[in-house]
């Protein structure tokens, strides 16, 4: 039982990082209705530059996670303003293609500047245990857990009881008609960009810090898209959850059956989930008149 518990509680701690990737796909999506493909390298240029910082100026844990969210979020604007505010109004397909250009530019970039050499991402008391209920986890694993919630619970009243989170829902529903109702629909973009691209950085940052600053951290995005499928791409607190589930899901499977199985779990799951509801576990179902 102590070998399913443990499992259980490592798997919430890889999740979190996984559900705070998928919110950040559903952010972009709720606002704009693009699936950028680039997610995981914006979180792991994210991790290096933080990395990079944090060596420099200090490895506080709090200074850490500010860092990572200035340097995401100005990532994500600078990627939103150069390169996708241009493509406003271009065919979905188009859009989509570019994301996948930027996604080969960016991990070409970590690279070039810092090379592929695996690095040690050391943070002040990050490895520390801490003992819950008789099952010890590292600090850092704490950490991620409690900003996961932290980014639900914020997401939850920026989307409901704030002026722009309303305009986002608007632009969701139909850009059209928030448009001719004022509503910036670029402005829209760059703060859903913005916040998704910060929501990137603290997931790269964490998984740097917990599983070591490597190249593939880029893997992230293939990982935590499979919750976002699952939870749906309207739904950012539901691709959120998910995340946890699908990182309890490929832990207990790594755990208890082959290991070659842990890989793919999550996919597997969401081939099962979309031939049932196509739109997600908590996605809206969309009936559109033909």
């Amino acid at each position: 039982m102590s070998y399913f518990i443990e499992l259980v509680v490592s798997g919430l701690a890889v999740g979190a990082i996984y559900g705070l990737v998928a919110m950040s796909f559903a952010v972009i999506f709720k606002a704009t209705g693009i699936v950028n493909f680039a997610q995981g390298e914006i979180g792991m240029l994210t991790a290096y530059t933080t990395w990079s910082l944090a060596t420099t100026l200090g490895t506080g844990a709090v200074f850490t996670v500010l860092v990572s969210v200035v340097v995401g979020a100005v990532i994500g604007l600078l990627c939103e303003r150069l390169i996708m505010r241009p493509m406003l109004g271009e065919p979905v397909l188009s859009v989509v293609l570019v994301t996948v250009g930027l996604a080969v530019v960016l991990r070409s970039l970590v690279t070039m500047i810092w090379d592929a050499s695996p690095h040690k991402f050391e943070v002040a008391r990050a490895d520390e245990i801490l003992e819950i209920g008789g099952i010890g986890m590292r600090v850092s694993q704490v950490g991620v857990f409690v900003v996961l919630l932290l980014a639900l619970a914020g997401f939850w009243f920026f989307l409901r009881r704030s002026r722009f989170g309303v305009a986002m829902r608007a632009v969701a529903a139909d850009e059209k008609t928030a448009r001719l109702m004022g509503v910036s629909t670029a402005r829209v973009q760059a703060v859903a960009w913005a916040s998704a691209s910060a929501l990137a950085g603290l997931a790269g940052a964490f998984f740097a810090v917990i599983y070591g600053l490597a190249p593939t951290v880029f893997e992230l995005g293939l990982k935590a898209f499979p919750a976002t499928v699952l939870g749906g791409f309207d739904s950012i607190l539901g691709s959120g959850a998910s995340g946890l589930f699908i990182g309890v899901l490929e832990n207990l499977v790594g755990g208890y059956l082959p290991s070659t199985l842990k890989e793919i779990s999550g996919f597997m799951l969401i081939l099962v989930v979309l031939m049932v509801r196509p739109f997600g576990l908590f996605g809206e179902k969309r009936i559109e008149r033909v």
